[in-house]
């Protein structure tokens, strides 16, 4: 989190008008010199997206699968509720460490995580339908998405796993072909294999302060991580939560 706070130098005394400034109006001397930005780190928040992620995708496809009974679908949507509250906390984090991308991406995950089990917990009339409509929706969503996040290689790899899974669930819920049910039950397990492997690579080198598995990080996002603080620093104070507007 960023906050930026104006401190008057010598004991607060604010600087004295100039002769040239006209009666009446108020001085605002220049304040770069007595501004301060903190920041306050927090621990990464993106393993547990991405092992939510994967958690959540497990249970889903093996029920598109026929693994579980169609009376299951209750049981399933307990189980997948709680991604709807561990992703919006990490979306919450995310903004915190200015991670617009990841907090974004996250976010949308936990508002899909909710309608589907709510939908089928209530067993709402053509609720595959409209679930359908959402889905593909999402795909539109992850469409945009992953044409800005190529840098953040882990989370473009999710999302390019996730865009046919939410084509194949979105043409299965409006046309009811079991075939495209059972393909978007197969690819959510694909989904959940991605999002294991990168949410342990995350720990790993969050643990050891380096790389151990490929992540596949470039330009600006390899930089983040393997420049020094100056880069950090850079264009700080034109960030959201430091520049006046958003």
């Amino acid at each position: 989190m960023t906050a930026a706070s104006p401190a008057a130098a010598d004991g607060g005394d604010t600087q004295a008008t100039p002769p040239d400034v006209p009666p009446g109006r108020r001085f605002e001397p220049d304040l770069r010199s007595m501004t301060r930005i903190n920041l306050r780190p927090i621990a990464s928040p993106m393993p547990l997206g991405f092992f939510t992620i994967a958690i959540a995708s497990v249970m889903t496809g093996c029920l598109q699968l026929g693994l579980f009974d169609e009376a299951a679908r209750a049981a399933v949507a307990f189980t997948v509720l709680p991604a709807f509250v561990l992703q919006l906390l990490v979306s919450f984090l995310a903004f915190g460490a200015r991670d617009v991308i990841a907090a974004t991406l996250m976010a949308v995950f936990a508002g899909s995580w909710l309608p589907y089990s709510l939908v089928m917990l209530s067993g709402a009339a053509d609720g595959l339908q409209v679930l359908g409509v959402f889905n593909l929706a999402l795909l539109c969503f992850g469409a945009l998405m992953t044409a800005v996040t190529r840098p953040k290689r882990a989370l473009w790899f999710v999302l390019a796993v996730s865009l046919p899974r939410w084509a194949a669930t979105g043409l299965a819920g409006i046309t009811g072909a079991e075939w495209l049910t059972r393909t978007s039950g197969a690819l959510g397990l694909v989904v959940a294999l991605v999002a294991m492997y990168t949410a342990f690579a995350l720990m790993l080198e969050d643990m050891r302060s380096e790389e151990v598995l490929p992540i596949g990080r470039s330009g600006p996002a390899h930089t983040a991580v393997e420049g020094d603080l100056t880069v950090q620093l850079r264009n700080l104070e034109r960030q959201a939560g430091v520049r006046r507007t958003l």
